[in-house]
């Protein structure tokens, strides 16, 4: 099944130039187009600003022979790159109105699509373009003649690809700078990839600020954003240049490299995902004045790339930089204590009650109920910890459960259910030796029994254990584990929670409590409502019922967060677990988590109230409105054409 996801591969370029020789200059610019083009199948080439002629001619723009000799060296471009199936941007100087204007200008095919003047000319510190640039606002015509070519000519062009729904827009370099840059409404009209040509010199400071500015821009306009600056071998005569490419999207920068000439970067931006979050995030368009925009129609054929030139994070959920993680991880458990802390504070409540198992999430549960009551500058003591062993309970769960509640210092009770699910299952008339999802469910319902009755009995709430996770696939008891009376651990998926886990007990523990807890982190997960093993043993584990939890959050974040369709979440999850499951797994482990994530929204429908931390959520009164009756044969149906390829 071939299927566009709507990637297209744009390419960033700095060639080496000679300043003041076009034709040196596009020879250059000609080698790196038909190498992004031809060898890596870039769809769109940027080059800086000026890059035909350079961007420090200085009074030099204003000979007639240097004006011309870069009108001449585009008809060669035009020519030599007429049988590239690419856009491609270049800056050179262009007559125009009794003016000269700093322009960007696209060519396909051999075919100028038309020709974009700078608006922002700066004309402070080193800079001094209005010395030979007119501003865009001062342009008179609408269409210009270059290269024998009648030509679009307007600030307002934006370039449609008539096979995707790739639209540019131009930026040129100060145009970002600025406080409103044009490509703000630029994307309004459309656009979703701008084209940034710049010749930005460096200075102390300069680098990070403009890094800054890019991924800003890309991300409060939902937008890739590809920027080309002039590069080293422009004029040293008062300032120096890096040659800074980048290409960000949607605030996060894919791709980036500078002090290299001749050099090109390359990022497949995601169409699908910027329109997504576009639709999604419903005051994107705002207000907004009105503006006459032309449309210029190109046509790249079909752009889909068969290697995919993007990182894809195979743990979204979880950042891989150590220091980025800690600092996710502190901010997280601040954000779930804070939530409890606040709603015990507002209800006048001093005493919690939290079911431990020895399991991550009850653990995770227990360290943001201890930090709450921290903020409360309560007693530990009003938290009544209880740990409940039943049929599946280990030795190593259930040692870890009792040296956490005994070493923080919380009220530790101990209540064995064994005795009173075999009473009930004697009350239904259910078979204790038969391990079906009653067996299991009698468990977890008597476990929530005995935290709401102690909670009754000492004034206090039950914190909630279960993840963003367990709730997305229904692994959890309706009115079991499924209920509390604050949910803190919602929103954080399962392949977070052992991060927040180890950070605490390497950056807040010590002695027993941090050997326990690594060891917490270290234990399978397992419901333990089955009998161990005769080793004594956890013997069910719940990635064997469900799938990897690695492939789940990966399938959640792609499903809720970017809005993906089943091929693409595939597509994608065969990328980023390569060499760790094979296609058959991921397909099989994908069809199971549509199914239980439609089949299982009754679940979600009801939950208590939990605070909401990232960008995924699944509360019926935030983040995820769902039938609980919807049907999931689209889903399914388009997995099964994959499997039957």
């Amino acid at each position: 099944m071939k299927k566009n996801y709507e990637y297209i591969r744009v390419a960033a370029c700095v060639p080496e130039i000679k300043i003041a020789n076009p034709m040196y200059n596009v020879n250059e610019i000609i080698s790196l187009s038909i190498k992004a083009a031809e060898d890596n199948n870039a769809k769109v080439i940027l080059f800086p600003e000026l890059s035909i002629t350079g961007y420090t001619c200085a009074d030099l723009f204003n000979q007639k022979t240097l004006i011309n000799g870069a009108e001449q060296a585009l008809s060669y471009l035009l020519d030599k790159t007429k049988s590239l199936n690419a856009i491609i941007a270049v800056g050179m100087p262009i007559k125009a109105d009794n003016q000269l204007f700093n322009c960007a200008v696209l060519i396909h095919h051999g075919k100028i699509l038309g020709a974009v003047p700078k608006t922002f000319i700066p004309n402070y510190n080193e800079f001094y373009e209005k010395r030979w640039f007119a501003s865009s606002v001062s342009r008179i015509s609408s269409i210009i003649n270059l290269c024998n070519q009648e030509v679009k000519f307007n600030e307002n062009l934006l370039f449609k690809d008539t096979e995707s729904s790739l639209i540019i827009g131009i930026d040129v370099c100060e145009d970002l700078w600025v406080n409103i840059p044009p490509s703000s409404y630029h994307t309004i009209f459309g656009a979703n990839l701008i084209l940034n040509l710049s010749a930005s010199n460096e200075t102390i400071g300069k680098l990070e600020y403009r890094r800054d500015i890019v991924k800003a821009q890309s991300g409060k306009c939902i937008t890739a954003y590809a920027y080309a600056s002039a590069g080293q071998s422009e004029s040293t005569t008062d300032v120096v240049f890096s040659g800074h490419a980048m290409i960000a999207e949607n605030g996060v920068l894919l791709e980036e490299d500078r002090f290299i000439d001749n050099s090109i970067i390359y990022a497949d931006i995601d169409l699908e995902k910027i329109y997504n979050d576009r639709i999604k995030f419903n005051t994107y368009m705002g207000k907004y004045d009105k503006r006459d925009y032309q449309y210029v129609d190109f046509n790249l054929g079909y752009n889909e790339n068969l290697d995919l030139e993007r990182y894809v994070d195979k743990s979204p959920f979880v950042p891989s930089n150590d220091k980025e993680r800690s600092k996710r991880c502190e901010e997280i458990l601040n954000m779930q204590s804070t939530g409890l802390y606040q709603r015990l504070k507002k209800i006048g409540c001093k005493k919690a009650v939290v079911g431990i198992s020895g399991g991550l999430d009850s653990t995770l549960a227990l360290l943001v109920t201890v930090e709450a009551f921290k903020k409360l500058n309560e007693p530990l003591s009003g938290i009544i910890a209880v740990t409940m062993p039943g049929f599946g309970t280990t030795d190593r769960t259930y040692n870890n459960a009792i040296i956490l509640m005994k070493e923080l210092g919380v009220t530790f009770k101990e209540i064995s259910i064994k005795d009173s699910c075999i009473q009930h299952f004697k009350d239904i008339g259910h078979d204790i030796n038969l391990h079906d999802i009653t067996y299991e469910n009698v468990q977890a319902r008597e476990r929530t029994q005995i935290l709401m009755d102690i909670s009754n009995k000492e004034n206090g709430i039950v914190v909630g254990t279960g993840d963003l996770s367990e709730l997305a696939l229904g692994w959890c008891t309706y009115n079991g584990d499924h209920m509390s009376m604050y949910g803190v651990n919602s929103s954080v998926p399962k392949t977070l929670v052992k991060y927040i886990v180890q950070w605490y007990a390497e950056e807040m523990t010590e002695g027993k409590i941090k050997e326990a807890l690594l060891d917490v982190v270290c234990t399978p997960v397992s419901p333990e409502l089955l009998p161990p093993d005769k080793e004594g043993n956890i013997a069910q584990f719940t990635e064997q019922a469900v799938g990897s939890y690695d492939l789940n959050d990966f399938f959640l974040y792609n499903m809720i967060r970017n809005g993906y369709e089943p091929s693409k979440i595939y597509y994608l999850s065969k990328i980023a677990f390569e060499g760790i499951f094979n296609d058959d797994v991921i397909l099989e482990t994908l069809n199971k988590f549509y199914k239980r994530f439609f089949t299982q929204q009754f679940k979600r429908s009801c939950l208590p109230d939990g605070v909401k931390i990232g960008s995924v959520s699944l509360s019926p009164r935030g983040d995820w409105r769902m039938p609980s009756d919807a049907s999931y044969e689209l889903w399914i149906n388009e997995l099964k054409e994959i499997q039957n390829i």
